[in-house]
């Protein structure tokens, strides 16, 4: 289990900015608070250009947030073929996918209902 217990802002900043040092793209943040019967608070969806670079952003957000908060994903599942990893930090989970599998599956229109955040990346490309 968690054994320092962060803020959700403070938890979404740092994996953002973990997603943003390895050129994360397409963040999108929902809010999921006002939706009954949620698992967790916030969804946190980016994607990368191939399995390496989803490999490499779920490893610089693993970094980011141990490093910063000291916090660790209770559940972290598909980085065997990283087309989709799912990374569970309970009150906030963190889908990064290749962009053909986002599309495909499409979380923000079955979500449709959650307050969407469109997150401007703040490195410059």
């Amino acid at each position: 289990m968690q054994e320092s217990k962060s803020s959700a802002d403070e938890l979404i900043a740092v994996i953002l900015q973990g997603i943003e040092e390895v050129k994360g793209q397409d963040i999108s943040l929902l809010d999921l608070r006002d939706i009954e019967n949620t698992v967790c608070d916030y969804f946190i969806i980016c994607n990368g250009t191939s399995n390496t670079h989803v490999n490499a952003i779920v490893g610089s957000i693993r970094k980011t947030v141990s490093k910063a908060i000291k916090d660790k994903p209770w559940h972290v599942e598909g980085e065997d073929n990283a087309e989709w990893v799912l990374m569970d930090y309970v009150n906030v989970v963190v889908h990064v996918f290749q962009k053909h599998i986002r599309e495909f599956y499409d979380i923000e229109g079955l979500w449709g209902d959650a307050k969407v955040t469109s997150v401007e990346s703040s490195l410059n490309q």
